[in-house]
Formats: structure tokens, C-alpha cells, sequence
């Protein structure tokens, strides 16, 4: 410091870090004006747009000099704004060695370990440094000029993000209004701040977004990104807002080489990171919430290695239960009536119980108002709350991470979260508790879904690729067209419902059901009208089907609500939403639904988590009362979970018991069980589901007295062998398939206890005919065949000959003799369709005269076909005219 003078005297010197930020130069502008007569070191900066900016714009307001040109020697007071770091002022780094320097600091930065002390400091947790400032311009009363507070104003706004990063306070807005009132330009604020990404920053873009790895660091998501460039990549920090902004990124780290440098970018929104801590320890800093830092003379390999051992040093794990939990939990014992559970809700002015066996300190799942009401609606009440609670549920421990609360509540649906240590209730986690978390902390919902109780979104995805390779030509036309013509119309459609399911499972397509936002039956009208179909409307349930002059058959439904006046009845229909649409429907994996309009065609959405129960390959009811409002909902849940090879969820399966248990099917119409039925025996191999069946003791509902044994599975193993056979060489070959395997399951009972089943099932006199008489004539029939010591193939055919498919295909399987079994497949493979080569008319050529003889003689052409002694027509003919002739019946 006792070198010669070396130019400029600057008493006093005002500085800010290297690589300036917008509020460096605005806080360094509005020390120039606490302190006149100073003299501002710029440290530089690598943003393009702000050099510009400095250089073009503004430096005529600045009273600036180069570090050479300055005799330090002659400062007596040095004042830093926006750092206090010593690495971060090289500028400046001999002036700081003078023992008798003055040091004023104005810093919003939070300390940090090496910082430069100051004699006189200030220092704040505000959104900019250049709030500080402003604020004390404003208490002395020096008004900046507007080209001043325009550079000031921009400095609050570009280091607050618009007033959107969680740093931001109520002090940024008050001097950014006091700004504004001293003639800030917001034009030029926003023409800096909001910044419009160039075509050359796209492709960096990318590359950070697809570069982007996950590390699960105490329980917080740490989102890093590594890259490198030749060239210096121009406002590399706007490309990394830009990530964090579309991907919504709690925690973001970019690391990029370029040239020979390595710099780290770091954005955060969570309280429990301090990413300006652990950039110092790079060199770097910042803020908790956004910080930088530059790295000499190591790999990214090694920097990403470093970053990662320091963020698990430094990172906070989130142990929030409990302070978030509420407690005393409010319980009731698992044997207490719906009634009086209602009666403790009213009381505490809750919504979720928790049910606890106190006795045993067993907690046994819980139950919600909405249950309870649907209880004392459908006369319920005096059951216990056992019967319709939700037993399929989690808890946590006192140190559960807010990630795994998040995932149980949101992304499970679970409305209440017992906190339990070692075996006891310790409180309750709600979704309001979990929502004014996050709203405190300033944190998004998962999926940015914000269902708790606010608002409740669907879980969206885009699967138009999905569809266009799925499904056939004419299908993606049809569906555009009938989203356009619904979009011209003013309302909103959708695909819904098996469509959706099969085509993510990727099984045929059979139905196309569209529901409408709207009046379905004028739409289906309009379409039908424009494209030349014709139309069946049903104006109680708001429905309407579509036929096209090929017969393809669309169904269209309004979007509708519906409710049960009792138990088993038909529901009462009302106009809704999709969303409520999608809620009367009787599992989760069938509440799918997509988009037909223009402006978001193949958008998928999921409000009851569909898409996960067709990936844990389970089957869920929608609410708790479901098979009690429609008992055929239970013979549905078996039928999905035979086609899909799915499991039956456990509290499903605990609400189809409890359904059973109350008898919900005394008030159903058999029919409506018969047509359930039919679909179970229709499936491609039926007998796992009438396995389910059996295990909920259902046979007892189609009769008390038919009972499922070891030898009725045989019988049905035979019969899926034998129709597997049939349908696989006779594709054309229409019967009905259920009844075999319906007939197999009436095998062993009495004739008066089918006559029961047909009466209780209302089965139509044609198919009772079916299951009954005829059943009983070719059970006989083959009973005589087995017993037969000499049957011959004419006497097979003629035994066989009058029997429906059905029926032939019932005596295979029930054939116990496998040779039986084999010449009745003969028959029908090869002797059903036996018929004579000659007619009528042969017969007249050869002087027959017309009458009874003509059966006669056409029955023995057959026996010799079907002995194998008549090949050719002149075959027949000649044994018809020699057969005439023995018995004088020609001359």
C-alpha cells in the first residue's frame, strides 16, 4: 500500500461481486446517491443482455473507474453491496488488505462462513439488495430520477422473478411502488426481465431437460442436470429458470462446462435447501433460493460427484408429522353403529373417523361422512361401521418425510393419516393439514393436482400416439369428426369408459361409448343427420345410439349423475359433468376418459386413479356403498378381474362380502342377475370367476340348494376343453356358448330346483326350454349312447341329428367314456351335414311316383352314405332305381 499515486482519488469506493447481477448495478446506482462523490468499481459480467444494457444505457449514470486507475492508497471507506463474500471480490481484493478501511455492507444474503466484516453493516432477508436501499433513499427523502428508478426498479424485479420466488416480501413490492411513483419505466423493465428464449437457447434448453437426473437425498427429490458447450452459452441463468419453470422443479442444479469452465446454476423453493450454502462451497453463493458458482480445473464427472457428497451433507430431511399431525386423533370402537359414528362427526365437526379396536390398540382403517350419509339413506344406520370402512389404508411415523405423506394423500386418496409410534395413535394427518403446508411453504401439489378439498383436477396425459397405433383408420376419423361436430355444437366429448381401458391394455376394441357435456340426445341427432345414420333415442336416461348404414353402432350418453332410491333398484338419472359422470361408474379402471375436442383431442384424464389400478392390475370399487346401491356391480368385479387376470382389491373384497352378508340382492331382479351371469359364461375360460364366485358363496343367490363340488369343476374343465376345440374350427358357428357351461353348473340339480333358478332369474321361456327340457333329453340321450353295446354310426346320427350345437357340445363333456366322446365329435365334424346327392326330382326320373316312399328312399341313401357305400351322385341313383325295383315300386 505505499506505492506512488497512481491516479484517481476515491475517498470513497462502491463495489458488488464479480459476475453483476441486475441488482448489483442497481444497488451500486443507489449507493452512488448515499454516498456522493464516490467512485463504483464495476466487477463485470457475463450476461450478454445485461452488458448491453450497462454499456448502451446507463453507464452515463455511473461515476465509475477501473481498478488500475484507482490509488487505493487514498480510500478511506470501501461499501460493498449485495456480497460479503471475499471470493466473490477480487476487484477489490488489495484495498480490502488496508488495516484502517471502512467497510459499509448492504447485503440481503444470509451470513456465511469467511465473510467480509463490516464496520458499519445493514443486511436484511429481502428479495434484492436494492430494496434496502431504496428504503433508506426513501426515509432520507432523496428521490431518485426516473432513469434511476427504472435501473432500481429492475433490480427488485429481475432478483424477485416478478415477485414470484419465495424470497420475495411485502418490503420488495412497497419500494417497487415507491419506484414506480419516482417514474420507473415498466416498458424497460419488462423488455429485460421477461425474456423471450432465442432460437439458439432452444437447443440448449433441451439438452438440460434431458440431461435431467433424479437424486432422493433425505427424502427431497434433488434435480441435477449435466451438460457441456464449445461456446459460451448466452443467459444460461434464463435457460435455467426456464427448465425449473416448465418442469416445475422444487430443486435444480445445472452444471455446465463450458470452454474450459465449469459453471453451477442452482434454483430452489423449499425451506429445507440452502443452495447459496452449498455453492460456497464451490466458490460461489447466493441466495437459499438461487445461487451460482464457477469451478477451475476439474471434470463435470468430478464437480457432479462433489455437488452430490456436499447436498448430502447440507440437505435437511423433512420430518414434518409431527407438527403437522393433529391430535388428540378422534376414534370410535370398530362395533359402533353408522348411526352413532354420525352422531361423534356432528359433535367434532369432522369428516374421517378413525376406527380403533382400543382394547387391542388396533387401528382397523376409517370412514368418512359422505359413507355415513349414504348409510342413513339407504336405512343402513344400525350396522356397524366395520361393515363399510375403508380398511385398505397406510400410516406413518412420527419421522415420515413429506414426500411420503404427499404420495399417500394425494396419490393414494387416503382422506385421513394416522401418525402412529411404537403401536399408538398419535394424531392424524388430514388433507387440509397437508394442503396448508404446502400453500405456507409456497409448494405445489404433486402432479399439480390441488384436490384437497379446493379444487378437484383430473390427472391428465397425452396419448394421442397411443390411439393413432391402436386403433384402425376409420376409428381416429370418426372420433376427430365427432369431436369437431360436438366442438361446432359448443360442447365438450369424450371417449369413456371400456374403450379407454381396453385400448391402454391394448386388447380389441369392441364398443365406442362417447359421453357429452351437453344434450346428448341433440347431439346424436345433429351427427346422425349430417353424416347419414340412422338413430334410437332413450329420452329417460339421456341416451342415444348411433347406426351407421353398415351397422356400427356408437352409443352416446349425456353426462349424467345417478342415485339409488333404495338399495338394487334401477338409479334415478340427472344431467351432470364428466367428472360426476365418471364417478357413478361401478370400478376405477372403467373411469377413464379422452378428449375429442379440437384443442385437446387425445387427452387423457384420470379423477379416481385408474391409470395406477390398471398397472397394480387390481380391481376397485369407486365409494364405499357401491354394491349395495347395485349388487350386479359384485358379478361385474369377478367378470374384470377373470378377463384381466386382475386381483379383487381388499377392501373391494370386504364390501362385496359385507353386501352379500345383508342380503342386497333380495330386492334384484333376477333378470338383471341372469344377464351378469351370461357375460361370466360368455368370457373365453369362465371357470376362475365361478371359482370367485364360489368363494363369496354366490351359487347360494342363484339358489340355496346348488352347490359347487370338485366333480362340477371337472364337468366345466371339459366343457372350456371341448368349446376351446369347437370355436377354434367352426369360427362362423353361432350358439350360445353361456349355456354349456350354465348347463354343466345345473348338472347335479333336481329338475324341481332348476325350475326354481329359471323362475328366480326370469329366464325367458325359450332358454328355460333350453336349460331345462332339452337339457334333460340329451343328458338321456347320451346316457343310452354309453350304455349302448352296438351303436352304429347310422344309429348315432339318427340319435344326434335333431340336437343343437349347444347341446352336442354339452354330451362331449359330460362323456365319461372317452370313445362315446370321440364318435360324437365324429358326428359332428363329419356326419352333421350328411346329406343325399339326389333329390326329389332324381327320384321322379327313375318313375317314382311323389309320396312317403321318397323319405324312405332318401333316409336309406343316407344310412349307406354314412356307412361309406354311397360316394357319387350315380351312386345314389343306381341304388335308388335297384332298391325301387326290389320292391316293385317301378315297373
Amino acid at each position: 500500500m505505499g506505492k506512488k499515486n497512481k491516479g484517481i482519488i476515491a475517498k470513497t469506493i462502491i463495489t458488488s461481486h464479480i459476475n453483476a447481477d441486475f441488482d448489483a448495478i442497481a444497488s451500486m446506482l443507489a449507493a452512488q446517491k448515499l454516498y456522493p462523490g464516490s467512485i463504483i468499481i464495476f466487477p463485470g459480467s457475463q450476461e450478454k443482455n445485461l452488458r448491453d444494457f450497462f454499456i448502451s444505457s446507463t453507464s452515463y449514470l455511473f461515476n465509475m473507474a477501473e481498478p488500475g486507475t484507482i490509488d487505493f492508497s487514498q480510500t478511506s471507506t470501501l461499501v460493498l453491496v449485495d456480497t460479503r463474500q471475499k471470493n466473490r471480490l477480487t476487484q477489490v481484493s488489495d484495498l480490502l488488505k488496508k488495516k484502517d478501511l471502512k467497510i459499509d455492507i448492504y447485503d440481503h444474503h444470509p451470513p456465511m462462513k469467511g465473510d467480509v466484516k463490516g464496520s458499519f453493516e445493514i443486511t436484511k432477508q429481502t428479495g434484492a439488495t436494492t430494496t434496502i436501499l431504496s428504503s433508506i433513499l426513501q426515509e432520507k427523502k432523496i428521490i431518485p430520477s426516473p432513469e434511476e428508478a427504472t435501473i432500481m426498479a429492475l433490480g427488485i424485479y429481475e432478483d424477485t422473478g416478478l415477485f414470484t420466488y419465495s424470497s420475495t416480501t411485502k418490503d420488495d413490492l412497497e419500494q417497487a411502488a415507491f419506484l414506480l411513483s419516482c417514474g420507473a419505466s415498466l416498458n424497460t423493465i419488462v423488455s429485460f426481465v421477461v425474456k423471450e428464449i432465442k432460437s439458439e437457447q432452444v437447443t440448449w434448453l433441451n439438452e438440460l431437460l434431458n440431461e435431467i437426473t433424479i437424486h432422493k437425498i433425505n427424502g427431497i427429490d434433488i434435480h441435477v442436470s449435466v451438460i457441456s458447450s464449445s461456446q459460451y452459452i448466452t443467459d444460461l441463468a434464463t435457460i435455467v429458470q426456464k427448465v425449473v419453470r416448465m418442469e416445475n422443479l422444487d430443486i435444480f442444479f445445472a452444471i455446465v462446462l463450458m470452454g474450459n469452465k465449469i459453471n453451477i446454476i442452482a434454483r430452489n423453493s423449499i425451506p429445507e435447501v440452502d443452495v447459496g450454502k452449498i455453492l460456497s462451497g464451490f466458490g460461489g453463493g447466493g441466495h437459499s433460493y438461487a445461487a451460482s458458482a464457477k469451478v477451475d480445473n476439474q471434470t463435470l464427472a468430478q464437480v457432479e460427484m462433489m455437488l452430490i457428497e456436499r447436498l448430502q451433507k447440507e440437505v435437511k430431511s423433512i420430518q414434518i408429522a409431527k407438527n403437522l399431525m393433529s391430535s388428540p386423533a378422534i376414534t370410535v370402537e370398530p362395533d359402533i353403529t353408522c348411526k352413532k359414528a354420525s352422531a361423534v362427526m356432528t359433535r367434532y365437526n369432522i369428516n374421517t373417523l378413525l376406527v380403533v379396536d382400543k382394547k387391542k390398540n388396533d387401528y382397523q382403517g376409517y370412514i368418512t361422512r359422505q359413507i355415513i350419509e349414504k348409510t342413513l339413506y339407504h336405512k343402513l344406520s344400525d350396522l356397524p361401521v366395520t361393515e363399510y370402512m375403508n380398511s385398505e389404508t397406510n400410516f406413518i411415523s412420527l419421522n415420515a418425510e413429506v414426500s411420503q405423506i404427499e404420495t399417500i394423500i394425494i396419490e393414494g386418496k387416503q382422506r385421513i393419516l394416522p401418525v402412529i409410534d411404537n403401536g399408538w395413535i398419535k394424531g392424524v394427518i388430514t388433507r387440509t393439514d397437508l394442503l396448508n403446508y404446502l400453500v405456507q411453504h409456497n409448494k405445489a401439489l404433486k402432479n399439480n393436482e390441488t384436490e384437497l378439498g379446493i379444487k378437484k383436477n383430473a390427472k391428465k396425459r397425452h396419448i394421442e400416439n397411443i390411439l393413432y397405433q391402436r386403433i384402425d383408420n376409420r376409428t381416429k376419423l370418426l372420433l376427430k369428426n365427432i369431436g369437431a361436430i360436438g366442438n361446432g355444437l359448443g360442447y365438450n366429448l369424450f371417449v369413456v369408459g371400456g374403450f379407454v381401458r381396453d385400448l391402454l391394455l391394448n386388447r380389441p376394441i369392441d364398443d365406442i361409448d362417447i359421453v357429452v357435456e351437453g344434450d346428448g340426445i341433440k347431439f346424436a341427432k345433429h351427427y346422425a343427420k349430417k353424416e347419414g345414420c340412422r338413430i334410437n333415442t332413450y329420452k329417460k336416461f339421456g341416451t342415444a345410439v348411433i347406426i351407421f348404414p353398415d351397422n356400427l353402432k356408437i352409443d352416446v350418453a349425456s353426462a349424467r349423475l345417478e342415485y339409488y332410491k333404495t338399495p338394487a333398484a334401477l338409479p334415478i338419472v340427472e344431467k351432470s359433468s364428466i367428472k360426476l359422470d365418471l364417478a357413478r361408474r361401478d370400478f376405477t379402471i372403467n373411469t377413464l376418459a379422452i378428449s375429442l375436442n379440437p384443442e385437446n383431442f387425445g387427452t387423457m384424464i384420470d379423477y379416481f386413479g385408474a391409470n395406477r389400478d390398471l398397472k397394480d392390475k387390481t380391481i376397485r370399487t369407486i365409494h364405499n356403498l357401491s354394491f349395495v346401491e347395485d349388487p350386479t356391480r359384485i358379478f361385474r368385479a369377478i367378470k374384470f378381474s377373470n378377463r384381466f387376470g386382475f386381483k379383487i382389491g381388499k377392501v373391494t373384497s370386504n364390501l362385496i362380502k359385507n353386501a352379500i352378508k345383508i342380503d342386497c340382492f333380495k330386492n334384484l331382479s333376477g333378470l338383471r342377475v341372469l344377464s351378469e351371469l351370461k357375460q361370466i359364461f360368455e368370457e373365453e375360460n369362465p371357470i376362475p370367476a365361478i371359482k370367485t364366485m364360489e368363494s363369496y358363496a354366490l351359487e347360494k343367490i342363484i339358489h340355496k340348494k346348488l352347490t359347487i363340488i370338485p366333480n362340477t369343476y371337472h364337468l366345466l374343465e371339459s366343457v372350456n376343453k371341448i368349446l376351446s376345440w369347437h370355436d377354434l374350427l367352426y369360427v362362423e358357428e353361432q350358439y350360445p356358448r353361456w349355456s354349456v357351461y350354465f348347463m354343466a353348473l345345473l348338472n347335479r340339480c333336481s329338475y324341481n330346483v332348476c325350475e326354481e333358478i329359471c323362475a328366480r332369474l326370469k329366464v325367458p321361456l325359450k332358454e328355460s326350454r333350453l336349460l331345462l327340457e332339452k337339457r334333460y333329453k340329451s343328458e338321456k340321450q347320451l346316457y343310452l349312447i354309453e350304455n349302448s353295446t352296438n351303436y352304429t354310426k347310422q344309429d348315432l346320427y339318427w340319435a344326434l341329428i335333431n340336437f343343437k350345437t349347444e347341446y352336442i357340445l354339452y354330451m362331449m363333456a359330460l362323456a365319461k367314456d372317452e370313445k362315446v366322446r370321440k364318435a360324437i365329435s365324429n358326428f359332428y365334424t363329419h356326419q352333421r351335414g350328411l346329406k343325399p346327392y339326389i333329390k326329389g326330382r332324381d327320384l321322379l326320373k327313375i318313375g317314382l311316383k311323389p309320396g312317403p316312399v321318397f323319405t324312405t328312399i332318401l333316409h336309406i341313401v343316407l344310412n349307406e352314405k354314412l356307412d361309406g357305400k354311397l360316394k357319387t351322385k350315380k351312386e345314389e341313383i343306381l341304388f335308388a332305381k335297384k332298391y325301387a325295383s326290389k320292391n316293385k315300386l317301378i315297373d
